[in-house]
């Protein structure tokens, strides 16, 4: 498994790293993810561990705690082989202070995660989302506190926007805390719009990509096609109705592209999927999902080979979109973008 760094920390994280939503499967939206127990984690993890896959990424929200738990329970005995990431900011009670980034809520947060884990320590805690009713110096304050007492290692966020993850920068740097190194993102060939604003500050600022929902929310399996729906049991089915909207002529415009380059590769659709992730600007790991382990071997094989350029671009036509503003203004001014390849992947 290739070891990549993390934004620009000295840390070294696998290129897949595995996410738990499918732990716990505590109520119908967990269900659609996946049910699995602290028994089929164990195994899933073993798995993940002799393919180099060494990163396991929760949070506070998934299954309400009970996918850290199971996470804890299969880790046990092999914790100096891996690396945990979790995360907190959406509800965790019913508390006035059971939510956000506040001092209150993250100190608390992270001790619980701690507990549930059955560890002494967090390796990338990220912030799962925005709040806008906490001043983000006590948020980053209480970040240096964390990491100070060595309760965490690197911080992170998730779901932020240009502007708020930059401002957090701004603030790390004026006080001397630590920086947001990794940005828990969407992307992927369905959802490209983490290439207007975030990934050129990610090149700039040297934040990485942790990129989640890699397969555009399930849609990017290849089992919905023309004529050929989701089908009950999936997540693309079960909870149509939550996530990202999309085109749908456009999902079958990507799934032809992409079902002509894993004809040329001898690879499957998710494989191919992946893989274009992977030799994206800024992207430091990709977070795969899978309810067994055959699953789980398939996104493995997502590893261990590169897409050529021609394939590359083949994809990136199927998958283009209009920008929005002013990304699509910025574009019309090629001499202005020396990072050209990087700020406008899309040509």
């Amino acid at each position: 498994m290739e070891q990549r760094r993390l934004g620009h920390s000295g840390l070294r994280v696998p290129a897949l790293s595995f996410g738990t939503g499918t732990f716990g499967g505590g109520n119908d939206f967990f269900k659609a993810w996946g049910s699995t127990d602290a028994g089929g984690a164990a195994r899933l993890i073993d798995v993940c561990l002799d393919h180099g896959v060494s990163m396991f990424d929760s949070a506070d929200g998934y299954s309400a705690g009970m996918a850290e738990e199971i996470l804890g329970a299969a880790i046990k005995g092999k914790r100096n082989r891996l690396l945990i990431s979790t995360k907190a900011t959406f509800p965790s009670g019913d508390g006035p202070n059971d939510f956000g980034s506040s001092r209150q809520h993250l100190l608390d947060a992270v001790d619980k995660a701690l507990k549930r884990l059955g560890v002494e320590h967090i390796d990338l805690f990220q912030l799962h989302g925005q709040d806008y009713n906490t001043p983000v110096e006590e948020t980053l304050s209480t970040l240096d506190q964390l990491v100070r007492s060595g309760k965490v290692r690197y911080i992170g966020c998730s779901n932020f926007s240009g502007w708020h993850l930059m401002k957090s920068l701004a603030v790390s740097d004026r006080h001397g805390w630590p920086r947001h190194v990794a940005h828990q993102a969407y992307y992927s060939l369905l959802n490209r719009d983490y290439e207007w604003e975030l990934l050129p500050l990610g090149l700039d600022q040297g934040v990485g990509a942790v990129v989640w929902s890699p397969l555009g929310w399930g849609k990017l399996t290849g089992k919905i096609r023309r004529g050929q729906p989701a089908m009950p049991g999936t997540r693309a089915h079960d909870i149509a109705g939550t996530g990202p909207q999309f085109e749908e002529e456009r999902l079958f415009r990507i799934v032809d592209a992409l079902d002509a380059v894993a004809a040329e590769t001898g690879k499957t659709i998710t494989q191919v999927a992946l893989n274009w992730l992977l030799q994206r600007p800024t992207v430091s790991s990709v977070i795969i999902g899978a309810r067994n382990e055959e699953q789980l071997l398939q996104n493995v094989g997502a590893v261990g080979w590169n897409l050529t350029a021609a394939q590359v671009a083949a994809l990136d036509a199927a998958s283009d979109t209009p920008a929005a503003y002013p990304v699509w203004h910025q574009r019309g001014f090629p001499i202005l973008n020396e990072r050209g390849s990087a700020v406008a992947p899309r040509g």
